[in-house]
């Protein structure tokens, strides 16, 4: 028996509905990506932060609507108006909500690189990413390739099941903390990072706008995660519950790894949010527990690894909290995702780790493409003058503080 069509308008309209709103808060987590790229750099670089996170978001909509959307989909929007929402405003409200994934490796990358990358280069290395990098690898997961994530794909004739990435640890954090590495290293350290075969840490500009960033991600976190349910007979109350636990267990190493230095423990609960990605929607909250613990404990430990032992100057350690921990979250929902560990099953660890690590080479590889040619075309670094005077005045040509004297 057929449902009457004024009830499957409804449930039309609540499945468009639930994606927006969990667009909207995913779209509110660039708050929280620009006050905590705000918070952690130096006062002569604030406005270059504020200023590049809109600008990015601004040029992932238009380049992910034209070509990311439907490279990763196979949908495309270039029909009128009257055929867009007669035959895809469920389709209109997925790329709304895909973008809001698609625009955090900008934001992602935005963190690495600051206070010494040039403002065009950095907003067309970005664009290029979110076009056709990004896509591809979301393509291959959850679009119209498919070859990993599928029933019938690849990985699951080899192991028995598709690569599981429920809400994007490797193909949205991974991704963006991978992609956003070879930037770094081409970059080079900020003059003055490590002086005389040493190191001198510079200082943040703000805890407070640390903790507000950081919040701002944590609250947008959950469209993130409870949304990609993606319709509302499949909302999860097991997500959130996952989300949460992690959230509090990267926190919590965090706090106890590092001493309780504020800034570690506020990334620290990102860093859980990060890794429960992945297999919230399979494993038991006791698991999520244990996920976001390790991934506490992943980035402030990277975090130290990178910038002191390798001088990676990475600002924000977004290949840490993304990159690494996105890669151990895809992994452990290989692990916590089995039956026998209180999951839900349906996973093969082998599958988790070959998926992450195409994830890797594939971000890897076209970062170091991207980010080498358009260092050897247009450049990527400040002049040393730009970068001792800072981006704020050198590119904006104002300051955050601007009654406060130079």
């Amino acid at each position: 028996m057929n449902a009457p069509s004024g009830l499957t308008e409804i449930v039309s309209a609540g499945n468009v509905f639930f994606l927006l709103w969990g667009a909207v808060l995913i779209f509110s987590m660039h708050a929280g990506f620009a006050f905590l790229e705000a918070g952690s750099v130096r006062k002569k670089n604030i406005v270059n932060g504020l200023t590049k996170i809109p600008t990015d978001w601004a040029v992932s909509t238009v380049v992910y609507f034209l070509v990311g959307f439907p490279l990763a989909y196979g949908i495309s929007f270039l029909g009128g108006a009257a055929g867009l929402i007669e035959e895809s405003g469920y389709d209109l409200a997925h790329f709304f909500f895909l973008l809001c994934f698609a625009a955090v490796i900008p934001a992602i990358i935005s963190g690495g690189i600051a206070e010494r990358m040039k403002f065009w280069p950095q907003l067309i290395g970005g664009a290029l990413l979110v076009a056709f990098a990004y896509p591809l690898f979301e393509g291959l997961v959850w679009g119209r390739f498919n070859v990993l994530g599928a029933t019938d794909g690849w990985l699951a004739d080899l192991f028995g099941a598709g690569f599981h990435d429920y809400a994007g640890s490797v193909v949205v954090h991974a991704m963006g903390g991978w992609l956003a590495l070879p930037a770094i290293v081409l970059l080079g350290p900020r003059m003055g990072r490590y002086p005389d075969g040493g190191s001198r840490p510079l200082p943040i500009h703000s805890i407070p706008f640390v903790a507000l960033g950081s919040w701002l991600l944590m609250v947008g976190w959950f469209g993130f995660n409870v949304a990609s349910a993606a319709m509302l007979p499949n909302v999860s109350g097991l997500v959130a519950a996952n989300s949460l636990l992690a959230m509090g267990g990267g926190l919590l190493a965090a706090m106890f790894v590092s001493r309780r230095d504020s800034v570690f423990v506020y990334n620290g609960a990102l860093a859980g949010l990060v890794a429960v990605c992945a297999g919230s929607d399979l494993m038991h909250p006791l698991a999520s527990l244990a996920v976001g613990a390790v991934a506490g404990i992943i980035f402030v430990k990277g975090f130290l690894w990178a910038n002191e032992r390798l001088r990676i100057d990475d600002v924000l350690g977004v290949w840490p909290l993304h990159g690494l921990c996105g890669a151990w979250g895809g992994i452990a929902a290989g692990i916590f995702g089995y039956e026998f560990l209180g999951g839900l099953g349906g996973v093969s660890f082998m599958s988790q780790l070959a998926g992450t690590l195409a994830c890797v080479v594939i971000a890897v590889a076209l970062s170091a493409l991207t980010y080498g040619a358009l260092k050897l075309t247009t450049g990527l670094r400040f002049t040393p003058q730009q970068e001792l005077l800072g981006s704020d005045l050198t590119i904006h040509a104002g300051k955050a503080y601007p009654e406060e004297l130079i």
